[in-house]
């Protein structure tokens, strides 16, 4: 018998406050595995092995697994190798990425309305249960408008809510006045690394 992490996951989902979709594994889930050097006894290695990815709190949050329709896999266009492994987007361009620091990898995430990476100082486990645990609401709120969720259930995981004003201006800091198109992911994460 095998000891996994995806039991402590699903546990952890289905306690969720609130709606999250596991989208089912790839093919390749396994090779996935293998080429990051990792088992599933991890959450990382877990969700890659058993889920094409996560869609979270109506699908803000895209949580990277070994790739789903729309969805891309988590060695997409990386190198584990670099030291930086993207695994999650939000709807609004924001990338989280697990990246190695002197006190081991972190997860670090990169804002729509600061054009910064910031280190959340956790581990993707911590990270992930935090997410899964209720984290968002507060974490978004200020990047939220009245009537978001039904907008972002709307959206593809390829797809992302391009604000104008951006919210990394003075006139766009309020989402429940400016302009929302829906337009695809990569186009507003390169809008937003400008």
């Amino acid at each position: 018998m095998t000891t996994s992490a995806w039991d402590e996951i699903t546990e952890t989902t289905a306690a969720a406050p609130y709606p999250v979709t596991v989208l089912p594994e790839h093919p390749q889930a396994e090779e996935c595995l293998n080429r990051l050097g990792i088992t599933t006894n991890s959450w990382l290695g877990a969700v890659v092995r058993y889920s094409g990815g996560m869609l979270i709190d109506h699908g803000w949050l895209r949580v990277i697994g070994s790739g789903a329709e729309h969805l891309p896999g988590i060695l997409t266009d990386i190198n584990p190798a670099s030291g930086v492994l993207h695994v999650a987007n939000d709807v609004l361009g924001g990338q989280f990425a697990w990246i190695a620091t002197e006190k081991g990898p972190t997860i670090h995430y990169f804002a729509p309305d600061t054009l910064e990476w910031e280190d959340l100082e956790q581990g993707y486990t911590d990270w992930l249960y935090a997410v899964l645990s209720g984290s968002l609401t507060k974490f978004y709120e200020s990047l939220r408008w009245p009537g978001w969720a039904e907008e972002v259930a709307e959206t593809r995981p390829d797809q992302g809510i391009h604000t104008w004003p951006p919210p990394s201006t003075e006139e766009g800091k309020d989402l429940a006045t400016v302009s929302r198109k829906v337009v695809p992911l990569a186009e507003l994460v390169s809008f937003h690394h400008g």
